[in-house]
């Protein structure tokens, strides 16, 4: 068992990409992981605001050469990855274009798999490893207007099972956050009908906010989470019920 660090610093020292970091629940995410002593590299198509201990990569996680070169190229091998890059094309089935179906497939579900290709080589190197991949409840039960997302989802959940089984033997740990409706920026710019729908839906009778999935995905980034690999966890209030 590796050695814990005091709370605090758990992940001191090691190297930790996150995708789609720039803004909303991946920026949480990556400075919750620099306050606790990772080495964070940040890809996304552009720069986010500048943090301490954010280090930011302009990257297409689409292109799969461009990922494997970028992630070849950090200082240290990164030990810890979330996927989180996803992005939203919504409409119903009927009206969906290929182009927007290709869209969301291609970030959320082909986009997680190059980078995880891609850091995988050195973290079975280092005989040690925490992925985490950012899902979504709408991935577990479907949602109107939400073929391409809910279909890169619930693809992403059989990408999450395979690595775990293909990787555990190696040290390395594969698990997912499901999160519903996260009270983001744009979430909150939204008109409240859309909010009261999830709202109603939920048993907690209040929605998450950013922190609360930081908090998740951390802890499955943990070692205090090592015998937990191959697992979707819901944080969404309840709505999935």
């Amino acid at each position: 068992m590796a050695e814990r660090t005091e709370r605090g610093g758990r992940f001191q020292g090691r190297a930790a990409v996150v995708t789609g970091g720039a803004r909303g629940i991946g920026r949480g995410i990556a400075e919750r992981l620099a306050r606790e002593g990772a080495q964070v590299h940040v890809l996304d198509r552009e720069a986010g605001p500048p943090g301490d201990g954010l280090r930011f990569h302009a990257v297409d996680v689409t292109d799969g050469p461009a990922v494997s070169a970028l992630v070849a190229s950090l200082p240290a091998p990164p030990v810890l990855l979330v996927n989180n890059a996803g992005i939203t094309r919504d409409k119903s089935l009927l009206k969906m274009s290929d182009a927007e179906w290709d869209a969301v497939i291609g970030v959320n579900l082909t986009g997680a798999f190059h980078v995880l290709r891609a850091a995988a080589a050195g973290m079975i190197a280092a005989g040690y490893g925490r992925v985490v991949n950012v899902v979504s409840i709408n991935g577990l039960r479907g949602k109107f207007g939400q073929a391409n997302y809910a279909a890169s989802k619930a693809g992403l959940v059989g990408l999450t099972k395979t690595a775990a089984r293909e990787l555990g033997p190696k040290g390395v740990t594969v698990n997912a956050v499901a999160p519903g409706m996260v009270l983001t920026e744009m979430t909150l710019a939204l008109a409240q009908e859309f909010r009261q729908r999830a709202l109603d839906e939920s048993l907690l009778k209040r929605l998450p906010e950013v922190d609360d999935i930081a908090a998740a995905v951390l802890f499955l980034l943990s070692d205090e989470a090592r015998m937990i690999t191959g697992q979707v966890l819901r944080v969404d209030s309840g709505q999935y019920i």
